[in-house]
């Protein structure tokens, strides 16, 4: 190396040794490992390895020439972006720029602390041993709180069976039957609606083929309330197997009203009056009575002590805080329940779908307020005759305007005289009168209170629709109030109702006015309550279409209870329970009878199936001679249809059918002894073959045959 080379070489050395003595200094990287680097300012230990010495700055030789070669970028600017962040990475860059703006300032910038950069500040915490075992005893106590069924003795062997056979997969008709081993009892036994197929049927009964089977371990037949759906089979049941029945002094009265009806005075001999909060045995089981509001009086769920642990029955319910009677729901005694562990709960599913609460039935009397204070001519109201809370609003406000109140209508008139004989209603006789006294009162001074909300063919109102009633006609002054809703199967008997009113000129207050009625089921926000109270381990959904019991389902697994300890039932699906599982173990035959309510007796399944058959594709009758000496047909054929042509083709249709029979006779010789039965076949089947070919029908064909 030459003399220039080294001077060069030293004043680069103290170049450098000047710029790491102005750089600022800064924190070790405590991530790097096994490093002898020191702060700025001092030198590299030689001895370590290469890959662990700190890489030196060199400072670009003032003496070297640009490449001639070396093109441009047309892209890099010489000037420095002011937008451009430094890069905490790179020593070189961030030093650089910090000697260079910082070269005549003091360095006021403080330190950062490499080790709790991107890190966020933790707090000293010192658990202390008490603490820890506070936590642990207070998450114990939310767990048993939680799931309080978890007390209930799991390693029982004992099992009870449960299995509806009416009221799921419809709206109505609930009946169910809960048995253990040696002993069994019925909860409700109720009727339904017929659909518009069932022609001449008033009312459905479940089948009691099941009951039959068990009827030496059935103890008894407990009643949760006295509405049609609830109660309304118990005279049919009754007329074929007799229990004793447990239920609250109301239910039984309108049993014995029904029993009166069909000829079972007597039997009024297996009635059991019960207290609520009070239990009773019924063969394996204890049941309790728990007041539930509802949209009639005197409602109640049951607590069923069984072999393998409590369940609890809802019935149908809604949570009214502000009950006309000023009875709420008995939700203590759930809570009592639910503390001790309630194995599986079964609750009313019928407005599942409905987000909320169900309105309290107070404020169906506030619309009643306007109603009445618009009305100028009589006010006729018409509500379900079991709904005595709605009934007495309308009473009342009756008083209150000087209105004098007409009861018509037989199941009205029957449920009113026995709440008001119980005490439910306490109205005075003189704000009441007979409906031939009605022409002593002016108009706007009558309430008339009637049944026939459902658009019933001979209720009382639809009978004054069509001018058919012996005592009331409709004037255009009268204000009809219909505080009902449709029942699934009856929207389009209300519809034609509405539409008979309308043209007798009257004002409808129907479902245009707000809160002019409101359900007695519960909603979302009630279902969640009634299973948060319980806190079950199994859950069943009852009372609704399958569509509504899904719907609860789901509302109960947001309420915490697991859906495998779930299940989704039809009518028939007999479920057992054991402390440990449920499962549906077989299917129970099910099914409806249908009944004519005017004479209170069955109508058969071949009878039904007949009418509809009837109804849908109609019937010919043929009645015809035939000479048996010349084989023809002698004399007149009488051929009649319904249901199949108009009148205007009878004509041609009657030769179709005999030109078809005089070739059958022409291919089959008739003699004195021939078969009439095996003539009327086949004429039956060569009629049913042409009318299906050419009118794709299938008529039910008479066919008659005198042989002379």
């Amino acid at each position: 190396m030459n003399e220039n080379q080294e001077n060069s070489s030293q004043e680069n050395s103290s170049q450098t040794s000047n710029l790491q003595e102005n750089r600022p200094k800064r924190n070790p990287n405590p991530y790097r490992q096994n490093s002898n680097t020191q702060t700025s300012g001092t030198s590299v230990n030689k001895d370590s390895a290469p890959s662990e010495q700190k890489r030196e700055h060199t400072p670009r030789d003032p003496n070297r020439k640009p490449n001639p070669n070396r093109k441009p970028n047309p892209n890099q600017s010489n000037k420095p972006n002011p937008n451009r962040k430094p890069n905490p990475n790179n020593k070189n860059t961030t030093q650089s720029n910090q000697n260079s703006n910082n070269s005549n300032k003091p360095n006021t910038r403080p330190k950062s602390n490499n080790k709790n950069r991107g890190r966020r500040k933790q707090m000293p915490t010192n658990v202390s041993p008490q603490m820890k075992d506070c936590l642990m005893d207070n998450e114990r106590v939310q767990q048993e709180r939680m799931n309080p069924w978890k007390q209930i003795e799991l390693n029982s062997k004992g099992k009870i069976r449960f299995t509806p056979l009416g009221g799921l997969g419809e709206i109505g008709g609930n009946i169910a039957v809960m048995e253990s081993e040696n002993s069994a009892f019925i909860i409700d036994v109720g009727m339904s609606f017929p659909d518009e197929t069932m022609h001449g049927v008033d009312i459905l009964v479940p089948d009691f083929s099941y009951l039959h089977t068990i009827k030496d371990k059935i103890k008894g037949i407990v009643i949760t309330h006295s509405h049609e759906d609830h109660i309304g089979a118990m005279p049919y049941l009754f007329k074929e197997l007799k229990f004793p029945i447990y239920a609250t002094p109301l239910a039984l009265a309108m049993i014995e009203n029904k029993f009166n009806e069909h000829g079972l005075s007597a039997d009024t001999k297996y009635f059991n009056y019960v207290t609520k909060r009070q239990q009773y045995e019924i063969g394996d089981f204890k049941v309790e009575w728990m007041h539930m509001t509802h949209s009639i009086v005197d409602s109640s769920a049951l607590a069923i002590e069984t072999p393998v642990g409590v369940v609890i029955h809802t019935a149908d319910f809604k949570i009214d805080h502000t009950p006309i009677d000023g009875y709420t729901s008995d939700l203590h005694r759930f809570a009592h329940y639910g503390a001790k562990g309630v194995l599986c709960l079964f609750s009313d599913s019928t407005n599942s779908h409905n987000p909320g609460s169900t309105k309290s039935e107070k404020v169906v009397g506030k619309t009643f307020d306007t109603l009445f204070n618009l009305a100028e001519g009589r006010v006729i109201m018409s509500t379900f005759s079991s709904n005595v809370h709605r009934i007495v609003q309308a009473m009342e406000r009756a008083v209150e305007h000087g209105r004098k109140i007409c009861v018509i209508g037989r199941s009205m008139e029957r449920n009113i005289e026995t709440t008001r004989k119980l005490g439910y209603i306490t109205i005075e006789d003189k704000h009441f009168i007979e409906a031939h006294e009605r022409g002593k009162f002016r108009d706007e001074e009558l309430l008339i209170v009637t049944t026939g909300s459902q658009g019933e063919a001979m209720a009382a109102l639809s009978r004054m629709a069509t001018d058919e009633h012996r005592h009331i006609k409709l004037k255009p002054t009268d204000t009809i109030i219909i505080s009902a809703s449709a029942i699934p199967g009856n929207e389009g008997s209300v519809s034609k109702l509405l539409n008979l009113l309308m043209k007798s000129g009257v004002t409808i207050r129907y479902k245009e006015f707000d809160n002019i009625h409101v359900s007695g089921h519960a909603a979302q926000e009630e279902q969640k309550l009634i299973i948060r109270l319980a806190q079950p381990k199994f859950f069943l959904p009852v009372h609704g279409e399958y569509n509504h019991i899904a719907a609860h389902a789901k509302t109960a697994a947001e309420c915490g209870v697991d859906p495998r300890n779930m299940l989704l039932m039809s009518d028939g699906d007999q479920v057992e329970i054991t402390p440990k599982f449920i499962k549906k173990v077989k299917a129970i035959k099910t099914g409806k009878r249908y009944i004519d309510n005017m004479n209170n007796k069955e109508i058969y399944n071949d009878v039904i199936v007949d009418r509809q058959k009837l109804a849908s594709d109609g019937i010919i009758n043929i009645s015809l001679q035939i000479s048996t000496q010349t084989g023809k047909i002698s004399g007149r054929v009488a051929i009649s249809t319904f249901g199949i042509i108009p009148n205007k083709d009878d004509k041609r249709f009657e030769k179709e059918v005999i030109q078809m029979i005089e070739t059958y006779l022409l291919t089959n010789k008739t003699e004195g002894s021939a078969n009439v039965k095996k003539i009327e076949e086949d004429i039956r089947g060569a009629v049913r073959k042409h009318v299906s070919r050419t009118r794709k029908l299938y008529p039910t064909i008479i066919p008659t045959v005198f042989l002379a």
